[in-house]
């Protein structure tokens, strides 16, 4: 039977790792993810797993070293945030390249200058064009079954994609929650036993990893990636109607929430989903047909789903917790594209908001709604909630 427990999202992904018991995790602390490889650190102490642990001395370690082994064929897993995903960035690129379907948890966490430690989105949006699957948690709940989904999707044949799943920064990674975990043996059931195409220790098979690649194939090889996430995307609702089975949670590329006849939707990722929700349910009581779109799936992105959802609502307002400086917003961006081929086209704002761990009130997501409700949207104005004067 399952088990109610009171944890940390932090915990909460760790208790995920143990269950799917990679062969190899190798990772460098970094707040605030540090705590995801301590809690998972301390099973391999206690011999709960058989995971081989490597220390290393830089992301770019990590990184590098977690791509040798998942060459080598090994199922294997690693964690980072902000600073230490941007020192990773080389080999974050050659892992998606080499279609090794690595795991890596993201705390997110903004990304300097100044420095900061707390969390927004910065960090996900920079590797957003690396080739990687983002999937996106609201809370420790769900940081615990992306993990676990990422590792069956990431594993399947015609997808082989590394996959990061994101999950904010002190808000969800240090906040306890109750998070329920499942059979330890159902979930080993669900990811099933890892079996490499091609693992570079296959010595009656030898194959050639990591060549020089110049513009002989390099063009092909990055339309094979190309086709691996267009894959995701077909093998997404599959996942994630299998993992409704064992657990009764159901997932989906999009969170709908009181969406039946809205007509003002903010769109918004991650734990500020939560904030939104009882802003929401505060319109309703008052007679306003609001609603909710929160994308679990980001990479590779929904776009014929928030065309369904969005088509012919009056405003949507689309927040981002990052900007993307001279250039619209990402998610917006995304977003604004994806209507483009909308009948009926419904205003749009979009805004920016809690960066660097700023918090999120309900008052502030109301100014949104407000502004779709005067009629008041710019599509072509960025604006930004909680800015001080």
């Amino acid at each position: 039977m399952p088990t109610k427990l009171a944890i940390t999202g932090a915990a909460a992904v760790a208790h995920a790792m143990r269950q799917i018991n990679p062969d190899v995790v190798a990772a460098y602390p970094i707040t605030p993810q540090t705590p995801i490889v301590e809690y998972f650190a301390q099973f391999v102490a206690d011999g709960v797993v058989d995971t081989v642990m490597v220390p290393v001395e830089s992301e770019h370690s990590a990184m590098s070293a977690v791509v040798g082994s998942a060459a080598a064929g090994a199922r294997t897993m690693t964690a980072t945030a902000a600073n230490g995903l941007a020192l990773m960035f080389e080999i974050v690129y050659i892992a998606a390249s080499m279609r090794l379907p690595i795991v890596m948890p993201i705390v997110n966490r903004a990304l300097s200058g100044p420095i900061n430690i707390h969390g927004d989105h910065s960090d996900a949006y920079a590797v957003r064009d690396s080739g990687w699957i983002q999937l996106f948690s609201e809370n420790s709940q769900e940081a615990y079954d992306m993990t676990i989904i990422a590792t069956k999707l990431a594993e399947r044949e015609e997808v082989l994609t590394p996959a990061m799943v994101n999950l904010d920064g002190f808000i969800t990674s240090h906040g306890v929650e109750g998070v329920e975990i499942l059979d330890d043996e159902v979930v080993r059931e669900f990811v099933g036993q890892w079996e490499p195409k091609y693992p570079l220790l296959d010595i009656d098979n030898p194959i050639t990893h990591g060549p020089l690649d110049l513009f002989d194939y390099y063009f092909e090889h990055h339309r094979q990636q190309q086709e691996g996430l267009k894959n995701a995307y077909k093998a997404l609702p599959e996942v994630f109607a299998e993992y409704e089975k064992i657990s009764g949670r159901k997932y989906d590329f999009l969170d709908l929430y009181r969406m039946e006849d809205a007509e003002y939707v903010m769109v918004v990722m991650n734990s500020a989903a939560s904030t939104a929700k009882y802003v929401v349910d505060e319109l309703r009581e008052k007679g306003i047909k609001a609603g909710l779109v929160k994308p679990w799936v980001f990479t590779p992105f929904p776009k014929k789903e928030i065309l369904e959802a969005l088509d012919g609502r009056k405003a949507v307002m689309v927040l981002d917790r990052a900007m993307s400086f001279g250039k619209e917003a990402p998610l917006y961006s995304l977003v604004k594209s994806a209507l483009y081929e909308a009948k009926e086209r419904p205003m749009m704002g979009t805004y920016v908001y809690g960066l660097g761990g700023r918090d999120v009130t309900p008052t502030m997501l109301h100014v949104p709604f407000e502004d779709a409700i005067k009629g008041e949207l710019d599509p072509n104005e960025e604006r930004y909630l909680g800015l001080k004067e």
